[in-house]
């Protein structure tokens, strides 16, 4: 799910303040401590490789965030893409990959452990490529 900044609901409208919710952007039930994360991907950029070896070959952490710049394709283990743009929020449920069409800076929410748990993963897959 992804969407731009103008098209969520504006929810306060007050002289020198705007506030837009957009209520279920996700569910974070059951998940401990949330990771912020900062992320810098160049075009070109395929995560799919990494993640063999998870669950789906893909990434089982959620992740809230927000699009600084650049495009991306979020694919997800249903077969379904979505193009992710510089000025949208997003949200990505477990099971997806990530490939970077344009360079990206991308803010992400994530728990903690599942993240980590992929990334420490990506890593060790980056590590095995380089034997």
């Amino acid at each position: 799910m992804h969407i731009r900044r103008d098209d969520v609901p504006v929810k306060i409208d007050a002289p020198g303040a705007v506030a837009r919710q957009l209520p279920d952007f996700g569910d974070a039930t059951g998940y401990g401590t949330i990771g912020g994360e900062f992320f810098s991907l160049a075009a070109g950029t395929d995560i799919a490789p990494l993640l063999a070896g998870l669950e789906g070959d893909s990434c089982q952490a959620p992740h809230w965030g927000y699009m600084l710049s650049g495009v991306l394709v979020v694919s997800y283990r249903d077969g379904t893409d979505e193009q992710c743009e510089g000025g949208e929020l997003f949200y990505w449920p477990p099971g997806h990959t990530v490939r970077v069409t344009e360079d990206a800076d991308v803010i992400l929410f994530s728990p903690a452990v599942e993240h980590t748990a992929a990334l420490d993963h990506m890593l060790d897959q980056m590590a095995g490529a380089g034997s």
